[in-house]
């Protein structure tokens, strides 16, 4: 049963998140579109628990982005496709399919099977974000995950021992806040939806290998350009207007897309926790 006051709180209280997180530099105004529109579905169709999980995701990311941010910038800024800053296709990239999730989900008589796959969705979204603004601070540098060769610090498909160890820390933050959420909506909103210990499992293990299955799509799959200096970057063009040499991977294969597939690998191990 679609509930229309949830709608509309969700719908203002993504405004209000997103209007806070522009002011702080963390969405540029597309960007606050997305919050706008994954906040409204996520909380109007999934809940308050799968609302919470996704401010809980946003709110932590955009702390732990602007953490050392300066050291960040000079160790691998021009690395990244996009800035601190998240734009439209970032917010759809990290938040649509949770949002898709919980649309499916409220209209389809709230199957439990959803809820699983949502949750690994948030972790793996969380582990990856967290990998990466924590992982570049590693005093050791990167080891490709295909062949473990030394890289640079911010290269595509390099992992640290920081950086996984934040993965892991993040997905678990996810499942544990998903226990959290529902244990409170069922005893004080007498609520019914089922939940267990298996959430914070499935958060760790879903976002952990939902991470590590993106640093392998950018490893091997994710189109990766070479600057006029040689180093690689994820920029097709770079800030000064240049357009960067395609050197590896299938140009269609941005950070957005290898993002929202490794979600959805996350949500699909997520689900293997469900109890049948």
């Amino acid at each position: 049963m679609v509930d229309l006051s949830r709608i509309a709180l969700g719908f203002a209280a993504s405004i209000a998140i997103g209007y806070a997180a522009l002011r702080r530099g963390s969405l540029d105004r597309s960007g606050w579109l997305g919050a706008v529109i994954t906040g409204t579905l996520t909380f109007g169709f999934g809940g308050w628990a799968w609302g919470l999980a996704l401010i809980t995701f946003f709110v932590t990311s955009s702390a732990l982005s602007h953490y050392k941010e300066q050291l960040k910038e000079q160790r691998a800024a021009e690395k990244f496709a996009k800035g601190g800053r998240r734009d439209l296709a970032q917010t759809l990239a990290n938040g649509g399919v949770g949002a898709l999730l919980a649309l499916i989900y409220g209209l389809s008589g709230e199957p439990p099977a959803l809820l699983a796959v949502f949750l690994g969705v948030m972790a793996t979204v969380t582990a990856d974000t967290w990998a990466t603004e924590l992982g570049v601070l590693s005093p050791h540098p990167p080891r490709l995950i295909t062949t473990g060769k030394l890289v640079p610090p911010g290269t595509s498909g390099g992992i640290t021992l920081v950086g996984t160890s934040a993965s892991a820390a993040g997905g678990l933050l996810i499942g544990l806040a998903m226990l959290l959420f529902y244990t409170i909506g069922n005893v004080f909103m007498s609520t019914s939806t089922p939940y267990g210990l298996w959430m914070p499992l499935a958060g760790l293990l879903g976002g952990l290998l939902g991470s590590l299955a993106d640093s392998l799509l950018g490893a091997t799959v994710q189109a990766i350009y070479e600057r006029p200096d040689g180093s690689e970057t994820e920029r097709p063009v770079g800030r000064d207007g240049q357009a960067n040499r395609h050197t590896r991977g299938w140009r269609w294969m941005n950070n957005d897309l290898v993002n929202l597939l490794a979600s959805l690998v996350g949500g699909l191990v997520a689900l293997w926790f469900l109890p049948r």
